[in-house]
């Protein structure tokens, strides 16, 4: 797995490649928690990359979303593939946190503070 962030106007993007499992869903986590911890309020996940995603990775999901919503913070992913976007609507995420299509949407729906 790989995690590589930026600063796209008042947003943190995140873009997350390879894969969320058991054995990398605690160092995904660490990263985003760190991110939060640090003062981030507005996070985008790219997640275009990610080939695979599994139930200790949706943990991490969910637990990040409620540490932004517990600090009036802003959640979204967007650039789903096929299958993490069927395990994102199986689970039921997709009515957790919202889902675009690319990052520029994803910003122009937080829009500006």
């Amino acid at each position: 797995m790989e995690i590589l962030d930026r600063k796209v106007e008042n947003v943190r993007v995140v873009e997350v490649k390879g894969r969320i499992d058991a054995s990398t869903a605690a160092e995904f986590g660490n990263a985003i928690t760190a991110l939060i911890d640090a003062g981030e309020a507005r996070l985008v996940l790219d997640l275009e990359g990610l080939e695979y995603i599994s139930s200790a990775g949706l943990r991490e999901f969910l637990k990040a979303a409620k540490a932004l919503k517990a600090k009036s913070g802003k959640f979204a992913v967007c650039g789903l593939r096929d299958y993490v976007r069927e395990v994102f609507d199986m689970s039921g995420f997709d009515t957790i946190i919202p889902i675009h299509s690319c990052v520029d949407d994803a910003i122009e729906v937080f829009g500006q503070p």
